[in-house]
Protein backbone atom coordinates (compact mmCIF):
# COMPACT_ATOMS: atom_id res chain seq x y z
CA UNK A 1 0.00 0.00 0.00
CA UNK A 2 1.40 3.40 -1.03
CA UNK A 3 2.09 6.07 1.50
CA UNK A 4 0.49 9.39 0.47
CA UNK A 5 3.31 11.32 2.14
CA UNK A 6 5.88 9.84 -0.30
CA UNK A 7 3.90 10.74 -3.45
CA UNK A 8 4.69 13.87 -5.55
CA UNK A 9 1.55 15.79 -6.53
CA UNK A 10 1.36 16.01 -10.35
CA UNK A 11 -0.49 19.31 -10.75
CA UNK A 12 1.90 21.58 -8.80
CA UNK A 13 4.87 19.87 -10.50
CA UNK A 14 3.49 20.46 -14.00
CA UNK A 15 2.75 24.06 -13.16
CA UNK A 16 6.32 24.65 -12.07
CA UNK A 17 7.66 22.88 -15.18
CA UNK A 18 5.57 25.06 -17.52
CA UNK A 19 6.66 28.23 -15.73
CA UNK A 20 10.33 27.15 -15.97
CA UNK A 21 10.09 26.41 -19.70
CA UNK A 22 8.33 29.76 -20.30
CA UNK A 23 11.14 31.53 -18.46
CA UNK A 24 13.73 29.80 -20.66
CA UNK A 25 11.76 30.76 -23.78
CA UNK A 26 11.59 34.41 -22.73
CA UNK A 27 15.31 34.34 -21.93
CA UNK A 28 16.20 32.91 -25.36
CA UNK A 29 13.88 35.18 -27.40
CA UNK A 30 16.32 38.11 -27.54
CA UNK A 31 19.05 35.70 -28.58
CA UNK A 32 16.90 34.36 -31.43
CA UNK A 33 15.99 37.93 -32.48
CA UNK A 34 19.65 38.88 -32.46
CA UNK A 35 20.46 35.86 -34.58
CA UNK A 36 17.71 36.74 -37.08
CA UNK A 37 18.91 40.36 -37.23
CA UNK A 38 22.50 39.24 -37.75
CA UNK A 39 21.40 36.91 -40.56
CA UNK A 40 19.38 39.71 -42.21
CA UNK A 41 22.36 42.07 -41.91
CA UNK A 42 24.57 39.46 -43.52
CA UNK A 43 22.17 39.31 -46.48
CA UNK A 44 22.42 43.11 -47.00
CA UNK A 45 25.20 44.47 -49.15
CA UNK A 46 27.35 46.60 -46.88
CA UNK A 47 29.38 47.77 -49.91
CA UNK A 48 26.33 49.25 -51.68
CA UNK A 49 26.72 53.01 -52.13
CA UNK A 50 24.03 55.30 -53.57
CA UNK A 51 25.03 58.73 -54.85
CA UNK A 52 23.49 61.86 -56.30
CA UNK A 53 25.14 62.89 -59.57
CA UNK A 54 24.95 66.51 -60.76
CA UNK A 55 26.09 67.40 -64.27
CA UNK A 56 26.94 70.97 -65.18
CA UNK A 57 24.97 72.76 -67.94
CA UNK A 58 25.65 72.39 -71.65
CA UNK A 59 25.08 74.74 -74.60
CA UNK A 60 21.93 73.20 -76.11
CA UNK A 61 18.56 74.57 -75.00
CA UNK A 62 17.60 71.43 -73.08
CA UNK A 63 21.08 71.32 -71.47
CA UNK A 64 21.11 74.86 -70.07
CA UNK A 65 19.97 73.86 -66.58
CA UNK A 66 22.22 70.85 -65.99
CA UNK A 67 21.16 67.33 -65.12
CA UNK A 68 20.64 65.05 -62.11
CA UNK A 69 20.92 61.27 -61.88
CA UNK A 70 21.36 58.58 -59.22
CA UNK A 71 24.36 56.27 -59.11
CA UNK A 72 24.39 52.89 -57.37
CA UNK A 73 27.53 50.78 -57.10
CA UNK A 74 28.51 47.66 -55.20
CA UNK A 75 31.90 46.04 -54.72
CA UNK A 76 30.35 42.79 -53.56
CA UNK A 77 28.01 42.35 -56.53
CA UNK A 78 30.32 44.16 -58.97
CA UNK A 79 27.97 46.66 -60.58
CA UNK A 80 28.09 50.40 -61.17
CA UNK A 81 24.93 51.80 -62.79
CA UNK A 82 23.23 55.16 -63.22
CA UNK A 83 19.46 55.70 -63.02
CA UNK A 84 18.50 58.55 -65.33
CA UNK A 85 15.06 60.20 -65.17
CA UNK A 86 15.85 62.58 -68.03
CA UNK A 87 15.36 60.32 -71.05
CA UNK A 88 13.10 61.40 -73.91
CA UNK A 89 12.67 60.50 -77.56
CA UNK A 90 12.47 63.21 -80.23
CA UNK A 91 11.16 60.56 -82.61
CA UNK A 92 7.98 60.04 -80.64
CA UNK A 93 4.89 60.78 -82.77
CA UNK A 94 4.02 64.51 -82.54
CA UNK A 95 6.72 65.11 -79.94
CA UNK A 96 6.86 68.90 -80.44
CA UNK A 97 3.07 69.22 -80.37
CA UNK A 98 2.79 67.24 -77.14
CA UNK A 99 5.62 69.28 -75.62
CA UNK A 100 3.80 72.55 -76.42
CA UNK A 101 0.65 71.17 -74.82
CA UNK A 102 2.59 70.09 -71.72
CA UNK A 103 1.77 66.45 -72.41
CA UNK A 104 5.30 65.22 -73.04
CA UNK A 105 6.35 61.93 -71.46
CA UNK A 106 9.84 61.32 -70.14
CA UNK A 107 11.36 58.01 -69.05
CA UNK A 108 13.72 56.59 -66.48
CA UNK A 109 16.37 54.14 -67.57
CA UNK A 110 19.55 52.55 -66.31
CA UNK A 111 22.97 52.54 -67.93
CA UNK A 112 26.50 51.64 -66.93
CA UNK A 113 28.32 54.50 -65.26
CA UNK A 114 31.31 54.55 -67.68
CA UNK A 115 28.91 55.17 -70.60
CA UNK A 116 27.13 57.93 -68.68
CA UNK A 117 30.44 59.55 -67.79
CA UNK A 118 31.71 59.35 -71.37
CA UNK A 119 28.62 61.15 -72.72
CA UNK A 120 29.25 64.13 -70.44
CA UNK A 121 32.95 64.07 -71.16
CA UNK A 122 32.12 64.59 -74.86
CA UNK A 123 29.95 67.55 -73.83
CA UNK A 124 32.69 69.08 -71.69
CA UNK A 125 30.51 69.10 -68.57
CA UNK A 126 31.56 68.27 -65.05
CA UNK A 127 30.02 65.56 -62.88
CA UNK A 128 29.84 66.01 -59.11
CA UNK A 129 29.07 63.01 -56.92
CA UNK A 130 27.50 63.22 -53.47
CA UNK A 131 27.51 59.89 -51.65
CA UNK A 132 24.36 59.61 -49.55
CA UNK A 133 24.59 58.81 -45.84
CA UNK A 134 22.22 55.82 -45.87
CA UNK A 135 21.80 52.71 -43.74
CA UNK A 136 22.40 49.47 -45.69
CA UNK A 137 18.70 48.68 -45.46
CA UNK A 138 17.80 52.14 -46.82
CA UNK A 139 20.26 51.80 -49.71
CA UNK A 140 18.92 48.33 -50.56
CA UNK A 141 15.29 49.47 -50.55
CA UNK A 142 16.16 52.54 -52.64
CA UNK A 143 17.93 50.33 -55.18
CA UNK A 144 14.93 48.01 -55.38
CA UNK A 145 12.60 51.00 -55.94
CA UNK A 146 14.83 52.31 -58.73
CA UNK A 147 14.82 48.91 -60.40
CA UNK A 148 11.03 48.77 -60.17
CA UNK A 149 10.80 52.24 -61.73
CA UNK A 150 12.83 50.99 -64.71
CA UNK A 151 10.35 48.25 -65.54
CA UNK A 152 8.53 48.84 -68.86
CA UNK A 153 5.19 49.34 -67.13
CA UNK A 154 6.64 51.93 -64.71
CA UNK A 155 9.38 53.77 -66.60
CA UNK A 156 7.27 56.55 -68.20
CA UNK A 157 6.11 59.68 -66.40
CA UNK A 158 4.45 62.95 -67.42
CA UNK A 159 7.14 65.62 -67.57
CA UNK A 160 6.68 68.94 -65.78
CA UNK A 161 9.64 71.29 -65.88
CA UNK A 162 9.10 72.69 -62.38
CA UNK A 163 7.56 69.73 -60.51
CA UNK A 164 8.28 66.45 -62.32
CA UNK A 165 11.72 66.40 -63.92
CA UNK A 166 15.00 64.51 -63.63
CA UNK A 167 15.91 66.32 -60.40
CA UNK A 168 12.59 66.23 -58.56
CA UNK A 169 12.08 62.54 -59.39
CA UNK A 170 15.51 61.72 -57.95
CA UNK A 171 14.83 63.88 -54.88
CA UNK A 172 11.41 62.32 -54.24
CA UNK A 173 12.52 58.71 -54.47
CA UNK A 174 15.44 59.38 -52.13
CA UNK A 175 13.16 61.10 -49.61
CA UNK A 176 10.69 58.20 -49.74
CA UNK A 177 13.29 55.61 -48.72
CA UNK A 178 15.03 57.35 -45.84
CA UNK A 179 14.17 56.31 -42.29
CA UNK A 180 13.61 59.81 -41.04
CA UNK A 181 12.74 63.28 -42.21
CA UNK A 182 14.84 65.59 -44.34
CA UNK A 183 15.45 69.05 -42.90
CA UNK A 184 16.24 71.64 -45.56
CA UNK A 185 18.43 74.57 -44.51
CA UNK A 186 16.86 78.01 -44.27
CA UNK A 187 18.13 80.55 -46.78
CA UNK A 188 18.27 84.29 -46.05
CA UNK A 189 17.18 85.02 -49.60
CA UNK A 190 14.84 83.03 -51.80
CA UNK A 191 14.18 83.35 -55.52
CA UNK A 192 11.31 83.14 -57.95
CA UNK A 193 11.35 80.57 -60.73
CA UNK A 194 12.04 83.28 -63.30
CA UNK A 195 15.03 84.59 -61.33
CA UNK A 196 16.42 81.08 -61.02
CA UNK A 197 16.00 80.40 -64.74
CA UNK A 198 17.79 83.67 -65.55
CA UNK A 199 20.84 82.44 -63.68
CA UNK A 200 21.23 79.67 -66.25
CA UNK A 201 20.07 81.46 -69.42
CA UNK A 202 22.27 84.54 -69.00
CA UNK A 203 24.59 83.27 -71.73
CA UNK A 204 21.69 82.33 -74.04
CA UNK A 205 19.70 85.56 -74.49
CA UNK A 206 17.33 84.19 -77.13
CA UNK A 207 16.38 81.23 -74.92
CA UNK A 208 15.86 83.64 -72.04
CA UNK A 209 13.72 85.93 -74.19
CA UNK A 210 11.54 83.01 -75.27
CA UNK A 211 11.03 81.90 -71.66
CA UNK A 212 10.13 85.40 -70.49
CA UNK A 213 7.72 85.88 -73.36
CA UNK A 214 5.77 82.69 -72.59
CA UNK A 215 5.91 82.53 -68.79
CA UNK A 216 3.38 84.49 -66.77
CA UNK A 217 2.75 85.56 -63.22
CA UNK A 218 2.94 82.04 -61.74
CA UNK A 219 6.74 82.00 -62.03
CA UNK A 220 7.13 85.32 -60.18
CA UNK A 221 6.31 84.09 -56.67
CA UNK A 222 8.97 83.11 -54.15
CA UNK A 223 9.66 79.40 -53.75
CA UNK A 224 10.24 77.41 -50.59
CA UNK A 225 13.68 75.94 -50.04
CA UNK A 226 12.54 72.46 -51.05
CA UNK A 227 10.80 73.67 -54.22
CA UNK A 228 13.97 75.44 -55.32
CA UNK A 229 15.52 72.02 -55.82
CA UNK A 230 13.76 71.54 -59.16
CA UNK A 231 17.06 72.71 -60.69
CA UNK A 232 20.02 70.29 -60.53
CA UNK A 233 22.61 72.79 -59.26
CA UNK A 234 20.28 73.96 -56.49
CA UNK A 235 19.62 70.34 -55.51
CA UNK A 236 23.37 69.81 -55.23
CA UNK A 237 23.84 72.94 -53.10
CA UNK A 238 20.99 72.06 -50.77
CA UNK A 239 22.05 68.41 -50.43
CA UNK A 240 25.32 69.49 -48.83
CA UNK A 241 23.39 71.09 -45.96
CA UNK A 242 20.32 68.85 -45.68
CA UNK A 243 20.08 66.95 -42.39
CA UNK A 244 18.26 63.67 -41.75
CA UNK A 245 16.23 63.73 -38.55
CA UNK A 246 16.21 60.21 -37.11
CA UNK A 247 14.30 60.38 -33.87
CA UNK A 248 14.17 63.18 -31.33
CA UNK A 249 17.08 65.63 -31.75
CA UNK A 250 19.16 63.12 -33.72
CA UNK A 251 20.44 64.70 -36.91
CA UNK A 252 22.76 63.26 -39.53
CA UNK A 253 24.04 64.86 -42.76
CA UNK A 254 22.41 63.59 -45.94
CA UNK A 255 25.72 63.67 -47.82
CA UNK A 256 28.55 61.56 -46.44
CA UNK A 257 31.10 62.52 -49.11
CA UNK A 258 31.30 64.90 -52.07
CA UNK A 259 33.79 64.76 -54.89
CA UNK A 260 34.16 65.86 -58.52
CA UNK A 261 34.54 62.73 -60.63
CA UNK A 262 34.73 64.56 -63.98
CA UNK A 263 36.20 68.02 -64.43
CA UNK A 264 34.62 70.48 -66.86
CA UNK A 265 36.46 71.05 -70.14
CA UNK A 266 36.08 74.73 -71.17
CA UNK A 267 37.61 74.11 -74.62
CA UNK A 268 35.04 71.44 -75.47
CA UNK A 269 32.28 73.69 -74.15
CA UNK A 270 33.41 76.53 -76.42
CA UNK A 271 33.42 74.19 -79.41
CA UNK A 272 29.94 72.95 -78.52
CA UNK A 273 28.65 76.53 -78.14
CA UNK A 274 30.23 77.55 -81.47
CA UNK A 275 28.45 74.68 -83.23
CA UNK A 276 25.04 75.89 -82.01
CA UNK A 277 23.27 78.26 -84.45
CA UNK A 278 22.97 81.77 -83.06
CA UNK A 279 21.74 85.18 -84.19
CA UNK A 280 24.47 87.84 -84.33
CA UNK A 281 22.39 90.40 -82.40
CA UNK A 282 20.96 90.01 -78.93
CA UNK A 283 17.16 90.24 -78.76
CA UNK A 284 17.32 93.38 -76.62
CA UNK A 285 19.58 95.22 -79.08
CA UNK A 286 17.51 94.04 -82.05
CA UNK A 287 14.22 95.27 -80.59
CA UNK A 288 15.61 98.67 -79.63
CA UNK A 289 17.04 99.05 -83.14
CA UNK A 290 13.63 98.19 -84.55
CA UNK A 291 12.09 100.83 -82.29
CA UNK A 292 14.59 103.44 -83.51
CA UNK A 293 13.86 102.51 -87.13
CA UNK A 294 10.12 102.67 -86.43
CA UNK A 295 10.36 106.13 -84.89
CA UNK A 296 12.42 107.43 -87.83
CA UNK A 297 9.88 105.96 -90.22
CA UNK A 298 7.02 107.59 -88.30
CA UNK A 299 8.78 110.97 -88.49
CA UNK A 300 9.25 110.56 -92.25
CA UNK A 301 5.63 109.48 -92.72
CA UNK A 302 4.33 112.47 -90.75
CA UNK A 303 6.48 114.88 -92.74
CA UNK A 304 5.16 113.44 -96.01
CA UNK A 305 1.61 112.87 -94.76
CA UNK A 306 1.90 109.37 -96.17
CA UNK A 307 1.62 105.96 -94.48
CA UNK A 308 3.75 102.98 -95.56
CA UNK A 309 0.95 100.48 -95.04
CA UNK A 310 3.17 97.46 -95.76
CA UNK A 311 4.90 98.04 -92.39
CA UNK A 312 1.52 97.91 -90.65
CA UNK A 313 0.69 94.62 -92.35
CA UNK A 314 3.94 93.00 -91.22
CA UNK A 315 3.78 94.30 -87.63
CA UNK A 316 0.09 93.55 -87.12
CA UNK A 317 0.49 90.05 -88.58
CA UNK A 318 3.46 89.23 -86.36
CA UNK A 319 1.70 90.76 -83.36
CA UNK A 320 -1.40 88.68 -84.00
CA UNK A 321 0.48 85.42 -84.54
CA UNK A 322 2.43 85.94 -81.31
CA UNK A 323 -0.87 86.67 -79.59
CA UNK A 324 -2.36 83.43 -80.89
CA UNK A 325 0.59 81.54 -79.41
CA UNK A 326 0.24 83.24 -76.01
CA UNK A 327 -3.52 82.72 -75.95
CA UNK A 328 -3.19 79.08 -76.97
CA UNK A 329 -0.63 78.44 -74.22
CA UNK A 330 -2.83 80.18 -71.65
CA UNK A 331 -5.97 78.25 -72.58
CA UNK A 332 -4.81 74.81 -73.65
CA UNK A 333 -1.28 74.09 -72.43
CA UNK A 334 -0.78 72.32 -69.11
CA UNK A 335 2.74 73.70 -68.77
CA UNK A 336 3.10 75.41 -65.40
CA UNK A 337 3.62 79.14 -65.49
CA UNK A 338 1.78 79.98 -68.73
CA UNK A 339 -1.77 80.28 -67.42
CA UNK A 340 -1.87 84.05 -66.78
CA UNK A 341 0.38 86.20 -68.93
CA UNK A 342 -0.29 89.96 -68.85
CA UNK A 343 1.81 90.44 -71.97
CA UNK A 344 -1.30 89.38 -73.86
CA UNK A 345 -2.23 93.10 -73.68
CA UNK A 346 0.52 93.82 -76.21
CA UNK A 347 0.70 90.50 -78.04
CA UNK A 348 -2.88 89.47 -78.79
CA UNK A 349 -4.71 88.04 -81.83
CA UNK A 350 -7.02 91.04 -82.38
CA UNK A 351 -4.79 92.90 -84.89
CA UNK A 352 -5.19 90.03 -87.37
CA UNK A 353 -8.90 90.82 -87.70
CA UNK A 354 -8.21 94.51 -88.41
CA UNK A 355 -5.45 94.15 -91.02
CA UNK A 356 -7.84 94.48 -94.01
CA UNK A 357 -9.57 97.52 -92.51
CA UNK A 358 -6.26 99.23 -91.70
CA UNK A 359 -4.84 98.60 -95.20
CA UNK A 360 -8.05 99.82 -96.84
CA UNK A 361 -8.05 103.00 -94.73
CA UNK A 362 -4.34 103.63 -95.38
CA UNK A 363 -4.71 103.27 -99.13
CA UNK A 364 -7.76 105.55 -99.19
CA UNK A 365 -6.19 107.91 -96.66
CA UNK A 366 -9.23 107.55 -94.45
CA UNK A 367 -9.33 107.39 -90.62
CA UNK A 368 -9.52 104.00 -88.88
CA UNK A 369 -10.77 103.63 -85.32
CA UNK A 370 -8.42 100.69 -84.70
CA UNK A 371 -5.47 103.02 -84.10
CA UNK A 372 -7.25 104.92 -81.32
CA UNK A 373 -8.05 101.68 -79.47
CA UNK A 374 -4.51 100.33 -80.02
CA UNK A 375 -2.94 103.53 -78.68
CA UNK A 376 -5.22 103.51 -75.60
CA UNK A 377 -4.42 99.87 -74.79
CA UNK A 378 -0.68 100.35 -75.22
CA UNK A 379 -0.56 103.52 -73.10
CA UNK A 380 -2.60 101.79 -70.40
CA UNK A 381 -0.27 98.78 -70.42
CA UNK A 382 2.86 100.91 -70.18
CA UNK A 383 1.36 102.92 -67.31
CA UNK A 384 0.24 99.86 -65.34
CA UNK A 385 3.19 97.58 -66.14
CA UNK A 386 5.06 98.76 -63.05
CA UNK A 387 2.16 97.68 -60.82
CA UNK A 388 1.26 94.38 -62.47
CA UNK A 389 2.70 91.43 -60.46
CA UNK A 390 4.69 90.03 -63.36
CA UNK A 391 8.34 90.39 -64.26
CA UNK A 392 8.01 91.28 -67.94
CA UNK A 393 10.58 90.50 -70.56
CA UNK A 394 12.68 93.61 -71.38
CA UNK A 395 11.62 93.16 -75.00
CA UNK A 396 8.01 94.06 -74.29
CA UNK A 397 8.81 97.76 -73.76
CA UNK A 398 10.52 98.57 -77.10
CA UNK A 399 7.88 96.40 -78.79
CA UNK A 400 5.02 98.27 -77.12
CA UNK A 401 6.62 101.62 -77.98
CA UNK A 402 7.09 100.54 -81.59
CA UNK A 403 3.43 99.59 -81.91
CA UNK A 404 2.43 102.79 -80.12
CA UNK A 405 4.48 104.87 -82.59
CA UNK A 406 2.55 103.27 -85.47
CA UNK A 407 -0.79 104.09 -83.85
CA UNK A 408 0.21 107.67 -82.99
CA UNK A 409 1.52 108.50 -86.44
CA UNK A 410 -1.76 107.31 -87.94
CA UNK A 411 -3.76 109.46 -85.52
CA UNK A 412 -1.54 112.47 -86.13
CA UNK A 413 -1.83 112.26 -89.89
CA UNK A 414 -5.60 111.71 -89.67
CA UNK A 415 -5.92 114.85 -87.55
CA UNK A 416 -3.94 117.02 -89.97
CA UNK A 417 -5.81 115.78 -93.03
CA UNK A 418 -9.32 116.49 -91.75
Amino acid sequence: MLNRKNCVPLRPFMRRLILFLSFLGALCAPLRLLADTTQAADELDSTLRVSLLTCSPGSATYELYGHTAIRARSERDRFDVVYNYGLFDFNQPNFVWHFVLGECDYMVGREHFPLFEYAYKLRGSSITEQVLNLYPQEAQELLQALEENCLPENCTYRYNIFRENCTTKARDIIEAHIYGRLRYPMRPRRFTIRQMLHQFTAGSPWDEAGNDMLLGTEVDTLLTERNETFLPIYMMWYADSIMIERGYMRFYPLVAERRVILEANPEVQRQQAASEPSFPLSPTLLFWLLLAAGVLLAVWEYSRRRIVWGVDVVLMTLQGLAGILLLFMMLFSTHPGVGSNWQIWVLNPLPLFFVPAVVRADRRREPCIYHAFAAAFLVLFLALSFFIPQDFTPLIYPLALLLLSRALVHLAIQRTTR
